[in-house]
C-alpha cells in the first residue's frame, strides 16, 4: 500500500461517518420534526414559543418513558400490549400505600416495584411457559386493569403533594421536571443498550435467538429482564402521570399501547427485532407530540389527527421492511415478471 493511498484513509473515513450519520433513521426523523415544526411555526405563530414546545414535551413524556422499555421488547422480539394497565396500576397502587400511611417517597417506590413485578411475571410467563409475548401481554393487560379497579373501587386516589414537583414542578429557568427525567431515562437507555453487555445480549437474542443461545447468552434471562425493565419504566410513566394530574385514576394509560409502539416502530425499531434505538424512540414520541400540537393549533378535526398518526405508523413500518430489503418483490421489474408469469 502506498504512503499516498494511507494519506487518503482518514479523508475516506470520515466522508463514510459523515454519509452514516445522514442516512440514520434517527437523522431523517430528526429533520421530518424540523421541517413540520417550521411548516406549522408558519400557520400558527404559537408553535415556536417556549411554553408550546416544553407543552409539547410534557405531553410525549409519560409516552415516551414507556417506548424506551418498549424499545428494548422490540429489539428483542417480543412485544407489550399491557403498558398503559401496567401505568394505572402501579400509579393506583402509590396512591392507595400513601393512603394507607405509607411514607410518600416509599409509597413512590411501591408503585414503581408493582410495575418491575408486572414485568418479571410476564417475562416468567413468556420464557418458562414458551408462551406468545401477544398473548401473555394481552392477558396482562385486562389483569392488570381489574386489579386497578378492584383496589380502588374506580375512585381516584389522591397523590402526595411532596411527589408533585415531579409532574408539576419546573427547574433550570421552567423547563418541566419531567421533561428533564424523561430526557436522563433517554440518555441511561441509550448507554444501557448500546454499551452494556445487557444491550447487546438483548440485540443479539433479537437477531438471532439460538445463535445466541449457542454463543452462550443467557436468552430466557435476558428476555425476563427486558421485561422487568418494561414494566419499571410504565411504573415511573405512572408515577409521573398521576402527579401530572393530581390524581391516580383506574381508567389512566388506556390506549397508551398503540402511542407506545408507534413512538418505538416510528423510532426505528424494527418488528422483526435485532434493532433499534433509545434516541430513536425518543424522536419518535417528538413526532407524535408535535402533530398532536399542530391539529390543536390549527384547530383541526381530531378525527383527521388519529388518521395522520396511523399513517405515519404504517408508513414506518414500510420503511423498516424497505431498509431490510424485505420489498425487493415491488420493484418494477420483479412485478413484470410476476404479471408475465414468469419467476421473479
Amino acid at each position: 500500500m502506498s504512503a499516498t493511498t494511507v494519506a487518503k484513509q482518514p479523508g475516506r473515513s470520515w466522508k463514510d461517518s459523515a454519509l452514516a450519520i445522514v442516512k440514520r433513521q434517527e437523522t431523517g426523523l430528526l429533520g421530518v420534526i424540523i421541517v413540520l415544526g417550521l411548516l406549522v411555526s408558519l400557520a400558527n405563530e404559537n408553535f415556536l414559543t417556549r411554553d408550546n414546545l416544553y407543552n409539547v414535551l410534557q405531553t410525549v413524556v409519560v409516552i415516551g418513558i414507556i417506548a424506551i422499555g418498549q424499545t428494548f421488547i422490540l429489539i428483542g422480539k417480543e412485544i407489550d400490549l399491557s403498558v398503559g394497565s401496567v401505568l394505572a396500576l402501579s400509579a393506583v397502587s402509590a396512591g392507595a400505600a400513601f393512603g394507607s400511611g405509607v411514607n410518600p417517597w416509599l409509597a413512590m417506590l411501591i408503585g414503581i416495584g408493582v410495575g418491575a413485578l408486572s414485568g418479571l411475571a410476564v417475562g416468567t410467563v413468556v420464557v418458562l411457559g414458551r408462551v406468545s409475548s401477544f398473548i401473555v401481554t394481552l392477558g396482562m393487560l385486562s389483569i392488570a386493569r381489574g386489579l386497578t379497579q378492584l383496589l380502588t373501587g374506580g375512585l381516584p386516589q389522591a397523590m402526595p403533594r411532596e411527589l408533585s414537583f415531579i409532574g408539576q414542578g419546573r427547574i433550570f429557568g421552567g423547563i418541566p421536571v419531567s421533561v428533564v427525567i424523561f430526557l436522563v431515562l433517554v440518555i441511561l437507555g441509550q448507554l444501557l443498550l448500546t454499551r452494556t453487555v445487557f444491550g447487546l445480549r438483548v440485540t443479539a437474542v433479537g437477531d438471532n435467538d439460538t445463535a445466541a443461545r449457542t454463543g452462550g447468552i443467557p436468552v430466557g434471562r435476558t428476555r425476563i429482564l427486558s421485561f422487568m425493565l418494561i414494566g419499571t419504566l410504565a411504573g415511573v410513566a405512572g408515577i409521573v402521570f398521576a402527579t401530572q394530574v393530581g390524581v391516580a385514576e383506574a381508567q389512566a394509560g388506556m390506549g397508551y399501547e398503540l402511542d407506545v409502539i408507534a413512538a418505538a416502530v416510528i423510532g426505528g425499531a424494527s418488528l422483526s427485532g435485532g434493532r433499534g434505538s433509545i434516541i430513536g424512540a425518543f424522536l419518535g414520541a417528538c413526532l407524535l407530540g408535535v402533530l398532536r400540537n399542530a391539529f390543536i393549533l390549527l384547530a383541526l378535526s381530531p378525527f383527521l389527527q388519529q388518521l395522520s398518526i396511523g399513517l405515519v405508523i404504517v408508513l414506518a413500518a414500510l420503511f423498516d421492511q424497505w431498509r431490510q430489503g424485505n420489498l425487493r418483490h415491488l420493484h418494477p421489474k420483479a412485478l413484470t415478471r410476476r404479471f408475465a408469469g414468469r419467476k421473479a
